[in-house]
């Protein structure tokens, strides 16, 4: 990275390839993370019948997901239900903007595939530090 007027800029192109990475399964949600200089980029599958307390909940550590999420849903129904019982759903070319302290639930027969984009401490990294 070079540094610039505040911020860092790339030094050099770069490219990864989601097909290409192991998935890290949890009950039904699978993720392959591809890791480039300051963002980290999953595409996450929520299996017919997955549920974020059901399968994440014990991995995360808490009652419902404390982390911010940026993503592109790509195929299938994402029903987000935050803390304070408000609910969206999110579908095919919606872009979510979520904030900690959420649960979130595949919706009909579909599985739902997203592309999230993350900077920082996440779960699918495996880094709970804050």
């Amino acid at each position: 990275m070079i540094e610039g007027d505040g911020y860092e800029l790339l030094s050099s192109m770069q490219k990864g390839n989601l097909d290409s990475v192991k998935a890290d399964e949890h009950g039904k949600i699978k993720k392959q993370t591809v890791a480039l200089d300051g963002v980290s980029v999953t595409r996450v599958t929520f299996d017919v019948g997955a549920k974020w307390s059901n399968d994440l909940k014990d991995y995360a550590g808490a009652d419902s997901c404390r982390l911010p999420h940026v993503a592109l849903v790509l195929s299938g129904t994402l029903r987000v239900v935050m803390d304070d019982g408000s609910q969206q759903d999110f579908s095919k070319n919606d872009i979510m903007l979520l904030p900690p302290g959420h649960d979130a639930w595949s919706v009909g027969n579909e599985p739902c595939v997203f592309v999230e984009f993350s900077h920082g401490n996440d779960y699918y990294t495996g880094d709970r530090s804050s």
